[in-house]
């Protein structure tokens, strides 16, 4: 178990936490320094863990068998306002939180590239790669996830953008059942089925890019 933390703890962290300073940042761009006032452009974790979404959540899933790995930090203020163009910059907010998932997945595959090239302790060699196949995972994972187009999900807040401003107020409307939707669609085994080929194909482009045939075997042990 406590391998199993080691290997989850630090991809599963970061994945969250720059999701959303990622949104931070790109309020900043477009006109809102809300996230920078409050302290919440940090790449500290600390400052953005949820002890449900961070921790237990991510924790339990991992630990319930056939349960579909997920989980959240503390969403970073967005003064909504303070932008320029409200529905479109809504939209670029929503969309930098699933592309810093990509650029870390992208990150997590260099580092694995990086590691098979290297002639490690065998130990600390399958150690890092299985942090690193875990963090390939887990930010393809939650990069898909987000995307689907159900507010509170990015995705949900991306359509909402390009819209119509009549059918946009419509789908507003599902954001505060949001959530209960996500959790009815993992308990009827549908939220696996709804991203299970794009998180497939993800993960094979990633392998098939950097060359990273040889961590095939390592995917199946993060999960023994």
């Amino acid at each position: 178990m406590v391998q199993k933390i080691a290997v989850w703890a630090l991809p599963v962290l970061f994945a969250i936490t720059l999701h959303e300073v990622a949104h931070g940042w790109a309020a900043r761009a477009l006109g809102d320094r809300t996230a920078e006032m409050l302290g919440r452009l940090s790449l500290n974790p600390i400052r953005h863990i949820d002890p449900i979404g961070t921790v237990a959540v991510p924790l339990l899933m991992y630990l319930l068998p056939g349960a579909f790995m997920f989980g959240w930090a503390k969403p970073v203020p967005i003064g909504i306002r303070n932008l320029q163009n409200p529905r479109r910059d809504m939209a670029l907010v929503a969309a930098a939180g699933p592309l810093a998932n990509l650029f870390m997945a992208i990150a997590w595959s260099l580092l694995a590239k990086v590691m098979l090239s290297m002639n490690l302790e065998e130990g600390i060699q399958q150690g890092i790669s299985l942090m690193a196949a875990a963090g390939i995972f887990i930010n393809v994972v939650l990069m898909v996830l987000n995307l689907l187009p159900l507010p509170p999900l990015d995705g949900g807040r991306v359509l909402a953008g390009l819209l119509p401003e009549a059918q946009a107020r419509i789908l507003d409307r599902i954001e505060p059942y949001g959530f209960f939707i996500l959790i009815a669609l993992m308990y009827f085994h549908i939220l696996g089925e709804l991203i299970g080929l794009p998180v497939n194909f993800s993960i094979n482009t990633l392998i098939n890019l950097f060359g990273l045939q040889g961590l095939l075997p390592t995917f199946a042990l993060l999960f023994k």
